[in-house]
């Protein structure tokens, strides 16, 4: 049997979230099973309180707002738990087209895809500005030369992603997911693919960033922390080595002189160089580091791919013992579990 779960991160959407979950699916061809999700991350308004009066099969609640990034975690610890196959991320604003879950999931169905990204078409999408299409396409260049994938819209939040590699990604950013995901993904040879999606006109703005500059700064440090937590060795090294062809610069020159009969006159030449020849190979040393690190860091992983897989199972025989058909529930910050009325 397989198991769908839609889930939404929530920030006060309690007037949009009924309109974005009558436009979910309720039957999917391959997938026997739908459920929705919702993440209050810390809202002010009743979203928790809406999401129960449409159905919604599970609930879980941040007590203060912790960012977008820790409430796809959180989403994505709780379907593991709730026993998905396959997790779908929307977001509560409607710009997406429910209707083309039906469209992510398939490659994952057929076992083509470990993630699926929604394309948006940003390039000819008439509901961006010609500025923010732009941005859109440069930071997709950006990840897509990183990541060494394929995804011609790596910012878009709408996409599918299959239980075993929701086990083996681990979002360590606090501000968005989208990137870092990829980023990691590539790393860890994952399967992606994009599919095209339809999008709406947003009724409000972003509430992940407050401007332009901001969500550029922030995804840059984001896309950086990413790819060198994942690639400590080529970063380092290749910093070092540049630092240490720099230094040989002055090195070369004092030589020059010094050949000459005129070394004496250039001593802060050799110094300089001495010093920037040094601080690279401590550089380079420092990659060596930064990799044995990330090796102990990969052997970490394995071991909560396990322990997820552990968590799963119990929760599953719990189920199986309490109940005999899927009941609402409500988690807050992921630890304290009841039976929503």
């Amino acid at each position: 049997m397989t198991k769908l779960i839609i889930q939404i991160p929530c920030l006060n959407e309690a007037e949009s979230l009924p309109e974005t979950l009558a436009g979910l699916p309720r039957r999917i061809e391959g997938v026997d099973v739908i459920e929705y999700l919702v993440i209050d991350d810390g809202s002010s308004d009743d979203t928790a309180q809406a999401a129960r009066r449409w159905g919604v099969h599970h609930i879980v609640r941040h007590r203060r707002n912790r960012g977008l990034a820790a409430a796809f975690r959180s989403g994505i610890d709780a379907a593991l738990a709730a026993g998905a196959d396959v997790i779908v991320n929307t977001d509560a604003d409607g710009q997406y087209e429910g209707a083309d879950i039906a469209l992510l999931v398939q490659p994952v169905l057929r076992g083509e895809a470990d993630i699926v990204v929604g394309d948006r078409g940003v390039a000819n999408n008439e509901h961006f500005a010609p500025f923010k299409r732009l941005l859109q396409r440069l930071g997709s260049a950006v990840v897509q030369k990183l990541a060494g994938t394929q995804v011609n819209d790596a910012v878009s939040g709408f996409r599918a992603i299959s239980s075993d590699a929701a086990r083996r990604i681990n979002i360590t950013t606090e501000f968005s997911y989208t990137t870092d995901m990829l980023i990691q993904a590539g790393r860890k040879r994952m399967a992606i693919k994009t599919v095209s999606i339809r999008t709406h006109a947003t009724k409000r703005p972003s509430r992940l960033f407050k401007s332009i500059p901001r969500f550029i700064g922030q995804t840059g440090v984001t896309i950086l922390r990413a790819y060198t937590t994942h690639n400590a060795l080529r970063v380092f090294v290749g910093s070092g080595v540049f630092t240490a062809l720099v230094g040989a610069i002055p090195i070369l020159r004092f030589l020059w002189f010094w050949m000459n009969g005129d070394g004496s006159g250039h001593l802060q030449s050799l110094i300089i160089g001495g010093a920037l020849l040094m601080l690279g190979t401590i550089i380079a040393v420092m990659g060596v580091l930064a990799d044995l690190i990330a090796t102990n860091r990969k052997l970490l992983e394995m071991n909560l791919q396990k322990v997820r897989q552990l968590e799963e199972a119990i929760s599953g025989r719990d189920t199986d013992a309490n109940s005999s058909e899927a009941k609402p529930h409500l988690v807050a910050e992921g630890k304290e579990r009841k039976a929503a009325s």
